[in-house]
C-alpha cells in the first residue's frame, strides 16, 4: 500500500507542477519577460515545486519530532543529478543544445559553488537554522540579481497569450495538489524505509529525485522540439541551482537536518564533477551533441548502478 501511496504521491506532484507552471507561465509571459528569464527562473522554480513542498513538509515534521532529513536531500540530490545527467544528456541525443559562453561562466559558477557551498554547510553532518538561512539567502541575491539583469524580448510571440483569471485558477489548483501531494509522498517514504530497513534518502535519490523531475523533461523535451534550446538548458541550470540551495535551506531553517556521510562523501563530490565535465562540453565544444549526450547519460547510468548496489 506504501508503494501505491508513492506512486501517487509523485504523480500527484507531477499534476500539480504542470497544472502551477501552465498558470505561472501565462501570467509571466503576459508581461512580456524573456525567453531567457522564463526558462532560467519562472520555468525552474515552478517545476521545481515539488522538492520545494517536500522540504517544507519534511522541516513541519522534524518540528513534530519526526526527523525526515533523508527525504528532502534524497529528493535534492536525485534531482539534480536526474536533471543534469538524464534530462540534458537525453537532450543531447535529440538536438544541438547551446549557449554563450558568457552565461556558461556566469551561471555554471554559480551552479559550482553552490555545490561546494552546501558540502561547506554539511561537513560536519548537520545543517543548522542559520546555514539554511545562508542557503537561502544567497539563492535570493542570485535571483534578484538575474532579475535586475533580465530584459524583455523585442517582440512577443504568439504563445504569449493568457495570463488571466484561468491562469491564475490553474495557479491555484496546481500548487494546491502539490502541497497535499508531498505530504503523501513524504509520508509513504518514511514508511517504506522503515519496513524495509533502507535509508529514506537512498529512496528519495533513485524514485523521488527521478520521479520529481519529470516537469522538467516534459518542458526540456517541448522547449527543444521549438527550437528553443536555450530555455531548454536554462531552465536545468536554473533549478539545479535551486535544488541544491532551496530544499534544504528551508528545511534546515525551519527544524535543522541531518546530513547522511554517503551523501556528503560521494554524491555532491559527484554531482561537482558531472558538472564541470558538462560545462566543458558548453563551453570548449561550444555545445552538447550526441557524443556529448552518451557520455553524459553514462556519467547517470554509472551513479544509478552504484546507488543501486548500496541496497
Amino acid at each position: 500500500m506504501d508503494f501505491v501511496l508513492l506512486i501517487a504521491g509523485i504523480a500527484g506532484l507531477w499534476i500539480g507542477t504542470e497544472l502551477t507552471i501552465g498558470g505561472a507561465l501565462a501570467i509571466a509571459r503576459r508581461h512580456k519577460l524573456s525567453e531567457f528569464f522564463v526558462g532560467l527562473v519562472i520555468l525552474s522554480i515552478g517545476s521545481d515545486l515539488p522538492e520545494l513542498a517536500i522540504a517544507v513538509d519534511a522541516g513541519l515534521k522534524g518540528l513534530m519530532g519526526n526527523d525526515a532529513s533523508g527525504v528532502v536531500v534524497g529528493s535534492s540530490i536525485g534531482s539534480v543529478v536526474a536533471q543534469i545527467g538524464f534530462v540534458l544528456g537525453l537532450g543531447g541525443l535529440i538536438s544541438y543544445l547551446t549557449l554563450p559562453r558568457g552565461f556558461v561562466i556566469r551561471h555554471g559558477a554559480v551552479l559550482l559553488g553552490a555545490t561546494v557551498l552546501l558540502f561547506l554547510v554539511a561537513l560536519d553532518g548537520y545543517v543548522s537554522r542559520t546555514e539554511g538561512l545562508i542557503l537561502i539567502t544567497i539563492y535570493i541575491i542570485y535571483v534578484t540579481a538575474l532579475m535586475n539583469g533580465s530584459t524583455a524580448p523585442e517582440e512577443e510571440p504568439d504563445q504569449l497569450a493568457g495570463g488571466g483569471l484561468r491562469s491564475w485558477v490553474l495557479l491555484t489548483a496546481g500548487l494546491a495538489t502539490v502541497v497535499v501531494s508531498s505530504e503523501i509522498t513524504v509520508s509513504s517514504v518514511i514508511d517504506i524505509a522503515h519496513a524495509f530497513d533502507i535509508s529514506e534518502a537512498l529512496i528519495s535519490v533513485l524514485i523521488i529525485g527521478l520521479g520529481t523531475s519529470l516537469p522538467e523533461l516534459s518542458i526540456s523535451i517541448s522547449a527543444i522540439l521549438k527550437k528553443k534550446t536555450q530555455m531548454s538548458v536554462g531552465n536545468i541550470i536554473g533549478s539545479n541551482i535551486l535544488d541544491t540551495l532551496l530544499p534544504i535551506g528551508i528545511t534546515a531553517l525551519i527544524a535543522g537536518m541531518t546530513f547522511e556521510r554517503q551523501l556528503l562523501y560521494f554524491d555532491l563530490p559527484f554531482i561537482f564533477v558531472m558538472t564541470t565535465v558538462v560545462l566543458a562540453f558548453f563551453y570548449t565544444r561550444k555545445g552538447v551533441a550526441r557524443p556529448e549526450g552518451v557520455v553524459i547519460l553514462g556519467f547517470y547510468f554509472t551513479y544509478v548502478t552504484v546507488k543501486l548496489l548500496q541496497f
